[in-house]
């Protein structure tokens, strides 16, 4: 009688257990992201647990995300949130994505650094890839201090970025990110580069300024090296620059399609028209084809360039003015059949 009174209750405690050994591995062990590919969250500095919770939300199954709530709340997980760009992989179960996000086992990312014109608008295309704010990136950007710390000005530090692609953590800060920008930059100028720069009596600094004014001149790279070349004559007999992307600099104006006398007087140390050498700095973040133009000029006695009247986006190059004004003509005659003021 005993016997059975016990298998009585022994049946259902089992079932019991059953279910709830189920209920938790449902909620834990399963699969935690309801989509077939890796997806990502992203947490910042002010979150909080409920707001982690939303985000997770677009992402985990209703089952997991619960899970999920309960060992946060069980491991006091809004007291210890950590920011970062986390993966969640198909397959993961609840345990594994809260361990990753509870960890701070974040993913890093893939950034490129891109050709940009202004650093405002460099501290923008960064900032849809960082956790940076890009008001605080432009601000640095413009701060002399913050510029020397780094051994440049708000001139030159442009020169500093080489438009490569860098495994980084989203959430970097602002100095931790400059001081990788730092290494990267010392790693590209290998002592090959300074030496070619060296001989050429430029400093990198100088040789990102011309290669960013070539890079506005073209986007043919096969003929930078002849711009390089022709620059680099004008430098050397001290005639000025006459750059017209440097004029669009200078007037902040980069839709001019036609550089008239008057855009020649705006007074500015960009104006290489008005101005013998080198701006002060780069008019954008230089190209490596650009920068390794400069380095590996074609010699030649050209002083002058004109593009080409076909709309090639390459030039006529001529020794003499008188040359040159031929093949300025048949330039502006172009622009004016295709009406382009």
């Amino acid at each position: 009688m005993k016997r059975n009174k016990a298998k009585f209750y022994l049946i259902p405690a089992c079932l019991c257990l059953a279910g709830i050994v189920a209920i938790g591995y449902y909620h834990f062990f399963t699969a935690f992201s309801k989509h077939a590919d890796k997806q990502y969250v992203y947490i910042d500095n002010d979150d909080t647990a409920d707001s982690v919770y939303a985000k997770l939300e677009t992402v985990a199954t209703s089952h997991a995300l619960t899970g999920f709530r309960t060992m946060a709340r069980h491991f006091d997980y809004n007291d210890n949130i950590r920011p970062g760009r986390y993966a969640i992989v198909p397959g993961a179960n609840t345990i594994d994505v809260f361990r990753i996000i509870r960890n701070g086992r974040q993913e890093p990312l893939m950034l490129t650094i891109p050709e940009c014109r202004t650093m405002p608008q460099l501290a923008a295309r960064l900032s849809t890839k960082l956790m940076l704010d890009s008001a605080t990136m432009a601000q640095a950007f413009t701060d002399n201090a913050f510029c020397q710390q780094l051994g440049y000005d708000t001139a030159t530090i442009a020169s500093l970025f080489v438009p490569n692609t860098y495994e980084i953590y989203w959430n970097t800060n602002l100095d931790k990110f400059m001081q990788r920008m730092v290494k990267e930059h010392d790693k590209f100028w290998t002592e090959e580069r300074r030496k070619k720069a060296s001989n050429l009596g430029l400093t990198p600094v100088e040789v990102c300024t011309m290669a960013s004014i070539i890079d506005e001149e073209t986007a043919n790279n096969s003929e930078k090296p002849m711009i390089a070349g022709m620059y680099l004559n004008r430098l050397k007999t001290g005639m000025p620059l006459q750059a017209d992307p440097t004029v669009k600099f200078a007037l902040q104006d980069f839709s001019l399609k036609r550089i008239y006398h008057n855009h020649l007087t705006v007074d500015s140390p960009y104006n290489t028209y008005k101005n013998i050498g080198l701006p002060p700095g780069p008019i954008k973040v230089a190209s490596i084809k650009g920068i390794d133009a400069v380095l590996n000029r074609v010699q030649h006695n050209y002083l002058y360039m004109c593009a080409k009247e076909d709309f090639s986006g390459t030039h006529n190059f001529a020794v003499t003015y008188q040359e040159h004004l031929k093949n300025a003509a048949r330039y502006s005659e172009a622009l004016n059949q295709r009406g382009i003021k």
